[in-house]
C-alpha cells in the first residue's frame, strides 16, 4: 500500500536525509521525498499498519531534521 503525505522541510539536503531515514524504518518497503512538492510517498511492507509505521517514520525524520513536519 502506498500513501502520500504532505511535509514541511526547509532544504533539499534535509529532504534527502528524511528520505533515507524513512527507508530504514521498519515496515517501510520504499520511501520518496520530493522537496519541490513538499510531499513524501511511503510504500508500506505487506501486512504493516500504516499508522504505527508512520509514527516510526516521524520519529526517525525528527532525529535527522528536528524542524521537519509530516502531516498525517
Amino acid at each position: 500500500m502506498k500513501k502520500t503525505y504532505k511535509i514541511e522541510v526547509d532544504c533539499a539536503n534535509c529532504a534527502n536525509l528524511m528520505e533515507e531515514a524513512a527507508r530504514k524504518t521498519a515496515g517501510v518497503a520504499a520511501a520518496t521525498v520530493n522537496f519541490m512538492t513538499q510531499k513524501m510517498i511511503v510504500e508500506f511492507a505487506e501486512g504493516q499498519d500504516a499508522v504505527q509505521v508512520m509514527d516510526g517514520v516521524r520519529k526517525a525524520c525528527k532525529k535527522v531534521e528536528p524542524d521537519c513536519e509530516i502531516f498525517l
